[in-house]
């Protein structure tokens, strides 16, 4: 059904979490959309309730409650709005029960496996596992895996078009012999899509068609040297809707609920609005999620040859502030979490507190110590989390280069990662230990020092999580989802300058120069191994970058750069550590450098 968006003036939109729902109100008044009022409730989709609807109308009530207009009529939502009753169109987003859990096969791990898993997690998927020829598991180890994870669905794929077909053949008997059943309930098929070479379409239909719901759709890499995922991805939200969802607790009615717009699952719906503030401000994006137990990481660069636009989305299931926490002490280890703790503390100490923080993943710190504590783990979450997701948005593999048969199954054959720092145009954080931190301040640097931004970024953090609900209102009427996620949603922290190259320590770094609004000059100089905070309120400057010999910040070593400094509830922060950024190897050492970058961007209160 086809959505005017010239007739939206009173919109409502809803976010089914894993624990909470979110209800926002968006609103036309004076010549502009914003978010105008916010209300919550706790999910519905598991026992005792097993109806997700419930909570979603007592969020919907709450919303009700705080705009004193009426939105509901018994348990219907009143459309189209009249005067004070009713909203013009009712959206949603979930992630409830876990989200979409998919597996993902392909010929070559490194190729086609690959290009499936971007696919399913620009879907908004969790990846569960790659299947693939050359993944070193014998065939009764793939089928065990196929039946111990039961998926939502899987994507297969494999083979350019005209190619060989015995492979792919050969992972669709596999899916054949598991013969898979689904996650929520037993009465129907599991969803299989195929995008695979189209040539195997009449062998993956007689293998797969009595046992599966088969989708066959356009080869995903129809050539090495092209990429083709946009038809699996909606074939994607389109299966997650009507198989997946549709025998979940209570989607039956939300979706009849939510009828005009298809229902997307949160992740997909965030990296939309990414994309769609990417496309819309023409700049290179990249956004996190760090949650309890799962970090997402989005980004959108743009190709210099073509023009267009790459997104990417990965998801690291095993890193987050509280359930996974354990995990990420695991996969850093103990040296890279306390190399971020700016004060000298016992190892054991450190130890026990991950732990406790794991039996009781809800509370937050009491004290400025355990403060410190958890936002040194959040930055080593987040780059590692950011490490994978460059390793996963890359070039095509295999392509422009000569290759044997030995070279295609070749695990470390690898592209080029797609993520060039120096072009970066904002850097968005969200999840609560970003976006609630006491400071703003402290969200700053937790960025900085965990993504490592080069030349001039903007920084901002989503205040509420409502991106979300502006991904699906962005497939109606991009501009209203633009315009509140500038204006109600990003909290913009300021710009961050942060030159690359290394010097010894007070030796000459960079100097910013420009003029702010009201007519005063700013002139600031920074040495090596120094940081530095200019306060600069809600305004863009103009300002000319000058690195010392042997820094860039995007003009090229040693040449002045001019660029636009946007201000914010931080202000500007020059950065003059050098890229890639190190850190003292001795610990007293360490700790002095921590607590005077601390002081020099007044991260903590003095103790």
């Amino acid at each position: 059904m086809a959505v005017d968006p010239n007739k939206l003036k009173v919109i409502l939109v809803t976010d089914c979490g894993s624990t909470t729902t979110k209800a926002i109100l968006i609103e036309y008044k004076n010549g502009e959309y914003r978010q105008t009022i916010r209300g919550e409730a706790p999910t519905t989709v598991e026992k005792p309730f097993e109806d997700v609807t419930k909570g979603v109308l007592n969020a919907v009530r709450e919303v009700e409650e705080l705009s004193g207009r009426k939105i509901l009529s018994g348990d219907d939502i009143i459309t189209p709005a009249q005067g004070n009753e009713g909203v013009d169109i009712y959206m949603s987003t979930s992630s409830a029960g876990g989200g979409l859990q998919m597996m993902v096969a392909g010929v070559v791990k490194s190729m086609t496996g690959e290009s499936a898993a971007r696919a399913a997690l620009g879907a908004g998927a969790i990846v569960m596992d790659v299947l693939a020829s050359n993944d070193g598991r014998l065939p009764h180890e793939r089928i065990e895996r196929i039946r111990h994870l039961r998926p939502d669905m899987i994507l297969l794929s494999g083979g350019i078009d005209g190619g060989t077909i015995t492979h792919v053949a050969e992972m669709a008997e596999l899916v054949a012999a598991a013969d898979p059943k689904p996650r929520f309930g037993t009465s129907y098929r599991l969803p299989v899509i195929y995008a695979g070479n189209k040539n195997a379409r009449e062998i993956i239909t007689k293998t797969l068609e009595a046992k599966t719901a088969l989708l066959i759709k356009d080869n995903l890499r129809p050539v090495l040297e092209r990429e083709n995922l946009t038809p699996a991805r909606d074939a994607i939200h389109d299966v997650f809707m009507e198989h997946v969802m549709a025998h979940a607790p209570g989607y039956k009615k939300l979706m009849a609920m939510a009828h005009e717009v298809p229902i997307m699952p949160t992740p997909g719906a965030v990296g939309l609005m990414i994309q769609s503030l990417a496309k819309a401000d023409r700049i290179a994006a990249i956004g996190v999620d760090i949650g309890g137990a799962t970090t997402d990481v989005f980004s959108v660069f743009f190709d210099k040859g073509t023009d267009l636009d790459v997104f990417n989305r990965t998801v690291s299931a095993n890193l987050g502030m509280s359930y996974s926490i354990s995990n990420v002490l695991a996969e850093a280890g103990l040296d890279n979490i306390m190399r971020w703790v700016p004060f000298q503390m016992d190892e054991a100490d450190l130890r026990n507190r991950i732990r406790n923080k794991m039996i009781r993943p809800t509370t937050i710190p009491q004290s400025l110590d355990e403060l410190q504590i958890e936002q040194a783990i959040s930055r080593e979450a987040l780059r590692l989390a950011f490490k994978q997701h460059k390793e996963m948005a890359v070039g095509l593999k295999g392509v422009q280069q000569e290759r044997t048969i030995s070279d295609a199954f070749d695990q470390s054959a690898s592209g080029e990662t797609l993520i060039n720092m120096m072009d970066l145009g904002i850097l968005i954080g969200s999840g609560g230990v970003l976006s609630h931190a006491p400071r703003r301040s402290q969200s700053a640097l937790m960025m900085i020092d965990a993504f490592q931004p080069e030349g001039v970024t903007t920084m901002a953090v989503d205040s509420i999580f409502m991106a979300p609900h502006l991904g699906v209102l962005s497939t109606v009427h991009a501009a209203a989802a633009n315009e509140v996620f500038v204006k109600d949603c990003l909290v913009r922290l300021g710009s961050a300058i942060c030159p690359t190259g290394q010097a010894k320590e007070g030796q000459p770094c960079v100097t910013v120069r420009f003029t702010r609004a009201d007519g005063t000059a700013v002139e600031e100089s920074v040495k090596a191994g120094e940081m530095k905070l200019v306060p600069l309120g809600d305004e863009k400057v103009k300002a000319a970058v000058v690195p010392a010999r042997g820094f860039d910040c995007g003009a090229g070593k040693g040449k002045e750069l001019e660029a636009t400094l946007e201000g914010g509830t931080v202000g500007v922060i020059i950065d003059g550590r050098g890229r890639p950024l190190p850190l003292p190897a001795e610990t007293k050492e360490r700790v002095r450098k921590l607590a005077e970058w601390n002081r020099a961007l007044d991260i903590y209160p003095m103790k």
